[in-house]
């Protein structure tokens, strides 16, 4: 009965996550609830050894359709497996805790700004080029790397973000992009987790099929609907996350 409800958690945060990130907010919690007496280090690298294939197989899709920005996404991606590599070898030795009453507040600060940008987004237009973009691509690469190692909830969310404001890309380009750098982050994520003997794999490699089964389903729609259905799922996933994270930080 376990292994069947975090599969069916990892088919579903597979679809989620495939749109525009933020599938952990759907499996993490159904890690913590079915195994509540668990190490959180192992339930992360659980986590990770699932959702790795499926963000893996989610930037294969993207790149057959979408136009990928590969000299400046592939460092990116190096320095987001670098900065999530530390993040999780820190999270091995103290508790992210102090980070959840912070969270809800720089996600409802994302939602505020998507909703009053109404433009944001719809159109793709990067507003950089060459080193420039190559740059401010390993910025964030480095930087949300590093919190998903960490931490990690929203950071397909936060990735997708960044890349629509500060890179100027639309929903669906940013999406694509953020699969990619996710895959680097997740990949880094698991192999410190397994180094230290924090991964479950027989749960991890069950899941790993629903989550990629999750994921094919996931960008199939966003590729047939586009950068304004991703912008939707992304408020709607935001939107979900503020009350996920408000709850766990304030109520639970």
């Amino acid at each position: 009965m376990e292994l069947l409800i975090v599969t069916l958690a990892s088919l579903l945060a597979g679809f989620v996550d495939a749109i525009v990130g933020g599938g952990g907010l759907i499996l993490v919690p159904a890690l913590f609830a079915v195994f509540p007496t668990t190490h959180p280090a192992t339930l992360f690298g659980v986590n990770k050894g699932a959702s790795v294939w499926g963000t893996a197989v989610a930037t294969v899709q993207y790149a057959r359709r979408v136009d990928m920005r590969w000299s400046a996404l592939l460092p990116a991606a190096a320095a987001g497996f670098a900065g999530s590599l530390a993040g999780a070898w820190l999270v091995t030795v103290i508790s992210p805790g102090f980070l959840r009453k912070a969270l809800p507040f720089v996600l409802l600060a994302v939602l505020l700004y998507t909703l009053a940008k109404k433009e944001l987004g719809r159109h793709h237009a990067p507003r950089f080029s060459g080193h420039a973009e190559t740059t401010a691509a390993c910025c964030i690469g480095l930087g949300l790397g590093f919190y998903d190692g960490f931490f990690g909830p929203g950071t397909g969310s936060f990735f997708v973000f960044l890349f629509v404001r500060w890179l100027g890309y639309d929903f669906l380009n940013a999406s694509a992009s953020a699969k990619l750098l996710n895959t680097s982050t997740n990949l880094a994520a698991l192999l410190l987790f397994a180094y230290k003997g924090h991964v479950w794999w027989h749960f991890a490699l069950t899941m790993a099929v629903a989550n990629v089964i999750g994921s094919l389903l996931g960008t199939r729609l966003a590729l047939k609907h586009g950068a304004g259905f991703v912008r939707v799922v992304f408020i709607v996933v935001v939107s979900a996350l503020i009350l996920k994270t408000g709850f766990d930080a304030f109520l639970k």
